[in-house]
């Protein structure tokens, strides 16, 4: 995970921190006379986020009963991430799969949201990455959203779009 970025002012000829703390930080990590390389960093939608969210929401309400295991919308979103591919793993390999199977048990209470997984001799343990405005930029919360909202969406029966739009009466 990155810092956040700086945030400057252009005033036509150069750009100057955007106030005295922002001016440190520059002082902190810059070095006068240095070039360097800027780029602009795309904030990430409010209204987005909100929706994204507010589609969750709406799926979550829709799951059939036997998905019980997805007690809150926080559990069905980390489940999606994982099964979308934005996650973190650790595996464990031991002597036996009955070993494994002990072991699977001890993660499971660890982490409410962590999805663990028992593979002949081998435990993973797969937890969802964060989608925090600081943990994710916006081309990669825009890709993370899409994946997520797609198997979601395949779990309750329903297109991506009527999905959008049913979140869109509800939010």
């Amino acid at each position: 995970m990155s810092a956040s970025p700086i945030l400057f002012q252009w005033m036509g000829d150069c750009f100057i921190p955007a106030n005295p703390h922002q001016a440190k930080r520059a002082d902190e990590i810059y070095v006068i006379g240095e070039t360097y390389r800027l780029t602009e960093a795309a904030d990430r939608s409010g209204e987005s986020h909100r929706h994204y969210f507010a589609q969750i929401k709406e799926c979550w309400l829709q799951l059939p009963e036997y998905h019980d295991r997805f007690p809150s919308t926080e559990h069905l979103r980390h489940y999606a991430l994982i099964k979308a591919g934005y996650h973190d793993s650790h595996s464990v390999v031991l002597e036996t799969p009955e070993d494994a199977v002990r072991v699977a048990a001890f993660m499971e209470p660890t982490d409410e949201f962590a999805v663990i997984v028992v593979h002949e001799c081998t435990v993973t343990r797969f937890t969802a990455k964060s989608q925090s405005y600081r943990a994710m930029d916006r081309k990669t919360f825009q890709e993370s959203k899409d994946r997520t909202l797609d198997v979601i969406s395949k779990m309750i029966g329903v297109t991506r779009k009527e999905l959008a739009k049913n979140a869109g009466m509800a939010a």
